[in-house]
């Protein structure tokens, strides 16, 4: 079991189950990390990862395989069985430290031990959180904010799953959605307030240790791909939000949402 405080999921009373089981704590974990946030079984020829958190994570293998490595988006009860060699576990904004938020990236290294053969133990050393503290929320927007409207009509063609390379809405699109949406669309009308707002997306969406808008190494080429993508896979916006606006704007509830 592994996660921000993975202790409180050890079985009780259960002696045998005890033996077999090891609390992993991540390091640096950040508070909305959930306390366990994954479990990973090893049998003896499987190695099985199931996924216990709400925080968004991937999962990336078979590194040099001839078509790319092979990537999954892990959500809250999914399973995935492990590749044996080396496997990525990307934590998104799982890690905390003195500039915020930033990816927390997790390896686990997958090989057959041969009969009479020791495995080799790892030299890492977690950081426990010895009080378990309760998860905090995530870094997320206000909902029915103009923030979370623009999030919303930019993520939108990842969440609807309409287009295998979805392009994001330009300014005026953008614009003209929020406006179908909620019946105003504050000052959006102006380009530069949706840039501004897609600014202020990113920096919660990326960190600013890896905001796109101001890191130069490595530099994202499409910036607006990048955070509409990155926006539906941190569940800034969902699914469930979409449906939400478009049952307001159904019952011509825009400007008042919650009536």
């Amino acid at each position: 079991m592994f996660g921000r405080a993975p202790d409180v999921a050890l079985p009780e009373g259960d002696v045998d189950a005890q033996l077999r089981t090891t609390a992993l704590a991540l390091p640096r974990a950040a508070a909305h990390v959930s306390r366990v946030v994954g479990e990973l079984a090893v049998g003896e020829e499987v190695a099985r990862l199931r996924w216990h958190g709400s925080t968004g994570a991937q999962l990336s293998s078979l590194f040099d395989a001839p078509g790319g490595a092979r990537r999954v988006a892990l959500g809250t009860g999914m399973a995935a069985l492990l590749d044996e060699g080396e496997n990525h576990v990307l934590l998104l904004r799982g890690r905390e430290d003195s500039k915020g938020f930033t990816d927390l990236v997790l390896v686990v290294d997958v090989a057959e031990v041969r009969e009479g053969s020791e495995p080799e133990a790892s030299p890492f050393v977690p950081e426990h959180d010895p009080d378990g503290a309760a998860t905090a929320d995530a870094p997320h927007l206000e909902r029915w904010s103009r923030e979370w409207y623009v999030a919303l009509a930019l993520a939108e063609p990842w969440l609807t799953g309409a287009d295998d390379y979805p392009r994001p809405p330009s300014n005026r699109e953008i614009y003209e959605r929020v406006l179908s949406w909620r019946g105003h669309a504050w000052n959006l009308e102006r380009a530069q307030r949706v840039d501004d707002a897609i600014r202020s997306i990113a920096r919660l969406a990326f960190g600013p240790a890896d905001d796109p808008f101001t890191v130069t190494l490595g530099r994202v080429q499409n910036v607006r791909f990048a955070v509409g993508r990155r926006a539906a896979e941190t569940a800034l916006v969902t699914t469930d939000d979409l449906e939400a606006v478009l049952d307001a704007q159904s019952r011509g509830a825009g400007l008042n949402p919650t009536a």
